[in-house]
């Protein structure tokens, strides 16, 4: 019997290093930024007054998730991709902090600029958000927007 308990403790153990620990649905949701989540229209020029979510999810400005931004430019149809490296809340919004940007090759085999990689804004790894409203936001000092930005409507 002692050893059946030894092996089982033994065997608990073992799990318990190789499983990650759970974390409550609640927590894991709860990030700064998660009021974000989702694709917005505006802030390259006027934000629409008003929009379908076919129209606005056709060729959003900005995508954000969890993980990612990602921007529209006016001269390319491909989006730029930042990395999210931390998000923090601020009192009216959130200072997200990207992975920093260094040269990139292109398809065509062209290296693009570090600063092309941000939003116009003093620097290039850093965004700072501006919450206006629950559907509105903005990014303040970044001439590449300087426009408001609206929330997508739901399809």
């Amino acid at each position: 019997m002692r050893r059946i308990a030894v092996r089982i403790a033994a065997a608990v153990a073992l799990v318990s290093l190789i499983t990650p620990p759970l974390v409550p649905p609640a927590r894991a949701q709860a990030v700064p930024h998660a009021f974000l989540f989702g694709a917005w229209t505006g802030g390259l020029f006027p934000p629409p007054s008003s929009v379908t979510a076919q129209d606005c999810l056709a060729q959003p400005s900005v995508i954000v998730t969890r993980d990612v931004v990602m921007r529209a430019t006016l001269t390319s149809v491909a989006y730029i991709q930042r990395e999210i490296e931390t998000a923090r809340g601020t009192g009216n919004g959130i200072d997200i902090h990207f992975v920093t940007a260094g040269p990139r090759a292109t398809a065509g085999g062209l290296g693009i600029a570090p600063a092309d990689f941000g939003f116009g804004c003093d620097s290039a790894d850093v965004l700072h958000v501006q919450r206006l409203s629950p559907n509105e936001i903005s990014f303040p000092g970044c001439k590449d927007f300087p426009f408001p930005l609206v929330r997508c409507p739901a399809a």
